[in-house]
């Protein structure tokens, strides 16, 4: 399974990326604790826990951006996409709904002149096909994908940024990722990946 490092930095959803056996056993509790809370771009430590669960999307966009060199606050993207539509967020605050797919391809066209597609339908089989003409695919899959020997109870749920695939091998960032082999250019077989894959997610351009 021989595959080249991609050139996209890796960035995970939350500010400390050794945190995510901790998020994963505690939930956003464990977020409090995590050091580097401000460089998210949030206001409070508060405000950082209850959005890092949801913004595995915005990671992957954050990659995107700073492929080209641009490097933005976690938070300042998920405002912009909110302000599209593509999070839904309670009058208090508490609840969280998305990433919302239309929304969030609006929302990168206009503020960062990124050439965006929703895909729906597609097979595993046919994402080397979409890399040769995307750069990216932010794949929908079960966040169990960071255990690729388990059974996912499900598919989908978690976006991972797809750099690169052939009719074997997929190459993709983790943002929740829980040790280094599994957050960035993490290298699967296709069959491995395809029990996690939800057949849908987002192709951005360059």
């Amino acid at each position: 399974m021989d595959m080249p490092v991609s050139a996209v930095p890796y960035f995970s959803q939350w500010e400390t990326p050794e945190m995510t056996l901790d998020v994963v056993a505690e939930g956003e509790a464990a977020l409090l604790r995590d050091p580097l809370w401000a460089q998210s771009g949030a206001d409070t430590v508060e405000e950082y826990a209850r959005w890092a669960g949801n913004v595995c999307g915005m990671a992957c966009l954050k990659m995107i951006l700073a492929a080209r060199g641009a490097v933005h606050p976690i938070l300042e993207l998920a405002r912009a996409a909110t302000e599209y539509g593509g999070y839904v967020v309670s009058a208090d605050g508490a609840s969280i709904k998305g990433l919302i797919y239309a929304p969030f391809v609006r929302m990168v066209g206009e503020r960062f002149g990124l050439k965006a597609e929703v895909v729906t339908g597609i097979d595993t089989a046919q994402l080397p096909g979409l890399l040769s003409h995307f750069p990216f695919f932010m794949a929908s899959v079960h966040h169990d994908i960071r255990w690729p020997d388990r059974q996912p109870p499900s598919k989908g749920g978690h976006l991972v940024l797809v750099t690169a695939a052939t009719p074997d091998t997929i190459r993709f960032h983790n943002p929740s990722g829980h040790q280094r082999d599994t957050r960035d250019d993490v290298v699967l077989p296709l069959a491995d990946f395809d029990r996690f894959f939800a057949n849908r997610g987002i192709a951005v351009g360059a």
